[in-house]
């Protein structure tokens, strides 16, 4: 009888056991293959007793995939469990419940399972330090650190993660503790570092020098992969690609460790920074073009080429370093098949600067391909809209946004509105500014910049006087009214706003606004105010003033302050050709023909290329370039002939080419003929005589690339009166709107 009841026993918990060992096994495949649900259901309709590791688990896997709603019904229920049973959750599974209420952002509950914590470990301090840091709370991550030291020895893991939140303030504090303690040695501790001291601080009075960084870097024995990535970004974001590509190249040849992703990414950045070295950095490019071929090659070799990441970082570096746009297209069609909206919008930002077109087409066929556009992909594209010559990609553009219901975005709102002004549509950008529901500061100021392109300045005013009962204006808001000003000859008026912004507004005013005021007064004829005003300046001026200074010397004739400015503009920008083009400019409205041939043959001398004058106007779906003389264009002999018919015909009108305007010492037929070919004056005649400007009474719309001469002004003056049609005409300053010889500059910019 004692043998049978020892047998039932016995079966009985071998099958407790199996049924339990079952349990447990069912619950780690499902938690293992993600099915959170379907684990959480088996657990709660179980009558298995549950373990530590059971609940260290489950906060582990509502961690993994953020389901803190989950995660917490599983806390009460450990809570009423523990009500009931002699069950109480230890270090190991409160450590799970902190790291789930940290990782899903709830901090606080986090907190309060730490302070309630009998016991704790290191686990326990740095599952809450990274909670705080991963959210950029550093003053409690710090904080918590801090209170650490008294309890027990950080570990890697603990200084890594207050590392990554750390400003430099509190990370040199961290460092100097790591160093104490010989954790500077470890290399997850000196990759954190090097991370740190790489990231572009405020505060910091270094911010182009990463010589901390490097310092940990160069007394690290062991290296990984993260170190030399994490080394060769701290280059790459203090803009020292010379640095990123010697250390990548050593890292090549030096170690066994390779390179990934994130080592191509950094190293394509890297060589896109050259752009912003200006002209200074012109004798850069053919070299960076050829390390950017190098790492092309690797990418190939390596296969990482087939990452949409990578070739599109590939295309960045090529525009930015001048390529071709025939090459960057060729690299937009080996991404065919693999791009996302990102990928997308990454390429029509590429796109947008050196062909917009293209961009906008683009545009198109990524619609076509049923990807639905975000907001920063109709921002871009209306950036792209805002260089071509008409509004009707514009407007096609709108029409998305509103079909998708992007109207009431202020963002795009604010692309509309600069996309319409710089397309020549001012009412259009007024009705897209009417319509904003809400407008921020970059709604006012774009609507007060467009007035003041187009030569509406007491528009601007006004707009400004709305303004300021809504929201207070910046230091951008008073640019914008004083190139208004400027633009429309109001001297009164723009010292007055001067005065104001400072006096009423409490803005300091900048370089931007200094160079506003000396074209104010330049333009009117009061150098020696300008003079004056550029002395007195709290800071160095920089080329933009005395570009302006220039400009006012060569309109007035002031030769000798002429000579200053220049030389002024050659110091600071010995490559730009601006200074010696305009010199040239008075030497030869002096009669001084030789000393302007020898300032250019001094240009040529040096290298320095002045950039020609363009001129385009969009026909027939297809924008025209010309080029002074109609060089390259297929119709060029039949416009020239044209245009010197047209000529004849303004000059019965009274129109008298300004041949003092001739750059050479030439004979008076010969002055007549090389203004005669602008490149402007040849759009205007392409566009006018074309069946589609024929049948309908649209404004002829031109876009040029430098400032229109008086001689090309007072042509369209008199061909907007012959024709009957209005011409718009974009330079590099403003527009210009001429109507029945009249033109909306008033004959002053």
């Amino acid at each position: 009888m004692f043998n049978l009841h020892f047998l039932r026993l016995r079966r009985a918990f071998i099958s407790s056991a199996a049924a339990y060992i079952n349990f447990h096994e069912n619950l780690s495949f499902l938690l293992t293959k993600g099915h959170l649900d379907e684990a959480l259901t088996l657990f709660y309709t179980s009558n298995i007793s549950s373990t530590h590791q059971t609940y260290a688990d489950f906060f582990h896997a509502c961690a993994q995939h953020g389901c803190i709603s989950q995660g917490q019904a599983l806390h009460h229920h450990m809570l009423n469990t523990q009500n009931h049973n002699p069950f109480t959750p230890n270090v190991y599974v409160s450590n799970h419940l902190i790291n789930m209420y940290a990782k899903c952002g709830w901090l606080d509950h986090a907190r309060k399972v730490f302070d309630r914590m009998p016991e704790r470990n290191i686990v326990s301090w740095t599952a809450l330090i990274s909670g705080y840091a991963q959210y950029d709370r550093r003053e409690e991550s710090f904080g918590m650190f801090a209170e650490m030291l008294a309890d027990c020895r950080p570990n890697e893991f603990a200084y890594a993660s207050v590392l990554s939140c750390c400003d430099r303030t509190f990370g040199r504090q961290v460092h100097s503790h790591a160093l104490k303690t010989c954790f500077v040695d470890h290399t997850y501790v000196a990759n954190a570092l090097i991370t740190m001291y790489s990231k572009n601080d405020d505060n910091s009075t270094s911010k182009d020098d990463p010589h901390e960084a490097w310092m940990v870097f160069k007394f690290l024995k062991s290296r990984n992969l993260v170190t030399y990535n994490s080394m060769i970004a701290a280059f790459q974001t203090r803009g020292k690609w010379e640095e990123a590509i010697d250390l990548f190249s050593s890292m090549r040849h030096d170690s066994n460790i390779g390179f990934d992703r994130a080592t191509l990414l950094s190293m394509l950045t890297s060589l896109s920074t050259v752009k912003d070295y200006g002209n200074h950095g012109d004798y850069l490019i053919i070299p960076c073009l050829k390390y950017c071929s190098q790492v092309h090659s690797l990418a190939l070799k390596t296969w990482f080429i087939s990452e949409i990441g990578v070739i599109t970082a590939l295309a960045k570096a090529y525009a930015d370093l001048g390529a071709r746009i025939s090459d960057l297209y060729n690299l937009f069609l080996e991404t065919a098949g693999r791009r996302d909206i990102v990928s997308w919008t990454a390429f029509i930002t590429i796109f947008a600067e050196r062909d917009p077109l293209k961009s906008v087409l683009m545009f198109s066929k990524l619609c076509q391909e049923g990807l639905t556009p975000d907001r920063h992909t109709y921002s871009i594209v209306l950036k792209a809209c805002s260089n071509l010559v008409t509004d009707k990609h514009t407007i096609v553009v709108h029409s998305h946004i509103v079909k998708y219901g992007f109207e009431d975005d202020t963002v795009l709102a604010n692309a509309l509105i600069h996309a319409y002004g710089r397309s020549g549509s001012v009412l259009e950008s007024k009705k897209v500014f009417d319509f904003m529901v809400t407008k921020d500061i970059v709604s006012w100021n774009s609507m007060i910049k467009i007035y003041g392109l187009h030569g509406q300045p007491q528009n601007a005013l006004k707009c400004f006087d709305q303004m300021d009962i809504h929201i207070p204006p910046d230091s951008t808001t008073f640019v914008a009214l004083l190139s208004a000003c400027s633009h429309a000859g109001m001297v009164e008026k723009g010292a007055e706003i001067f005065e104001t912004m400072s006096k009423t507004y409490g803005i300091a005013p900048q370089l931007d606004h200094y160079a506003c005021m000396v074209d104010i007064l330049g333009r009117s004829g009061r150098i020696l105010q300008a003079q004056k005003l550029i002395n007195e300046m709290p800071m160095e001026p920089d080329s933009v003033i005395w570009s302006a200074m220039l400009g006012a010397c060569r309109k007035h004739g002031e030769t000798k302050l002429a000579e200053l400015a220049s030389k002024k503009l050659q110091e600071l920008d010995p490559n730009d050709s601006l200074g010696y083009v305009q010199m040239s400019n008075i030497m030869c409205s002096n009669g001084t023909f030789n000393e302007a041939v020898d300032l250019r043959a001094q240009m040529n001398w040096l290298g320095v290329k002045k950039d020609p004058g363009l001129s385009w106007t969009e026909v027939g779906n297809r924008v025209h370039e010309f080029a002074a003389g109609g060089l390259h264009h297929p119709e060029r002999m039949t416009i020239c002939g044209e245009l010197e018919e047209l000529v004849k015909e303004l000059k019965g009108l009274g129109y008298v080419p300004e041949t003092n305007l001739a750059m050479r010492d030439l004979e008076e037929e010969d002055k007549n003929w090389e203004l005669s070919y602008h490149s402007e004056k040849l759009a205007f005649v392409f566009a006018s005589k074309h069946d589609e400007f024929k049948a309908s009474r649209r404004a002829i719309r031109i876009v040029k690339n430098i400032r229109i001469c008086v001689d090309c002004h007072n042509f369209m003056k008199f061909a907007s009166e012959l024709t009957g049609r209005k011409i718009i005409v974009r330079d590099s300053n403003r527009f210009h709107h001429f109507k029945q010889r009249v033109c909306s500059c008033n004959d002053y910019w």
